[in-house]
């Protein structure tokens, strides 16, 4: 294996599969060194420059695809050997970036710094393959993909007139470190929203159980025992007038004995608890 401690960058793989990484690295390193000409056709550098390059690119290969072209002593044959072992990679490499362009979408991430990071990921891909992505084109992607609630936010943007999209990102990652999220991120695995983290109501009882420490909205006391609540306020002649947020309560059917006659038989709590000792249970 390539010592990669000596190495300025990743050498290229046997496979392949950094060769449109390695080649951008490559030609910047060549051009720092005055021996960008060695590779390219009717250079006119000279046969010492040839040498310097040759030493440079064979660096930064695999040791097993060194071995594959030991022969070979120029430069530029070197580099037109590799493109055309390894150039199909682009087939491959920008149907899969273009995809993930076209689903790309501010609102599917939690901050604006995830979603700046994917987008440079992306259109850094697109861009080795030769697509031309320009700063009207990431604008317009940004703009077009925020949340429909946050259509107004879209709108104010867009007037600003930003003409680069580093502009537009830099509002967008201050806005969110002063004020909180600025994108509604939608989980469309689960379908609703998580009250888990609902806020609790710490200056009274519900209206709908009796309970403390959370609102009429948020109740999940069983609903028998709503139902026992609601009937001893009535007892004692309280109104309950409220309303449940979450669930309109059920009116149980009126109770008719044998003859038919309207059952008016009351039922307290203490008929539906039964005590055995230290134990409470509820009778169902």
């Amino acid at each position: 294996m390539t010592n990669l401690a000596k190495l300025e960058y990743a050498a290229l793989d046997i496979t392949g599969k950094n060769y449109l990484t390695w080649v951008l690295d490559t030609k910047i390193y060549l051009e720092a060194g005055n021996l960008g000409d060695t590779i390219r056709e009717e250079s006119s550098s000279s046969s010492q420059n040839w040498a310097k390059a040759m030493i440079f690119i064979r660096r930064h290969l695999d040791e097993a695809l060194k071995s594959e072209y030991l022969t070979v002593e120029d430069p530029l044959a070197l580099w037109e050997a590799l493109r055309s072992r390894y150039n199909h990679q682009t087939t491959m490499i920008l149907p899969k970036a273009r995809y993930e362009w076209s689903h790309l979408r501010i609102q599917d991430f939690k901050s604006v710094a995830e979603y700046n990071s994917a987008l440079f990921k992306i259109t850094s891909q697109m861009k080795l393959c030769g697509d031309t992505i320009t700063d009207e084109i990431l604008l317009e992607k940004t703009y077009s993909t925020f949340h429909a609630n946050n259509v107004l936010m879209q709108q104010q943007y867009r007037a600003r007139g930003y003409t680069e999209y580093n502009q537009l990102i830099s509002v967008l990652l201050v806005q969110r470190h002063n004020s909180g999220p600025s994108f509604k991120n939608v989980n469309r695995h689960k379908g609703k929203a998580n009250i888990t983290n609902a806020p609790r109501n710490s200056e009274g009882a519900c209206h709908r159980c009796g309970g403390n420490g959370h609102w009429v909205r948020t109740c999940r006391t069983p609903k028998h025992l709503v139902e026992l609540y609601q009937a001893s306020l009535k007892k004692k002649g309280v109104e309950t007038n409220f309303l449940d947020q979450a669930k309109p309560m059920d009116i149980p059917d009126p109770v008719f004995d044998l003859s038919g006659q309207f059952d008016a038989t009351h039922l307290d709590v203490s008929d539906f608890i039964m005590e055995r000792g230290n134990e409470v249970y509820r009778s169902d």
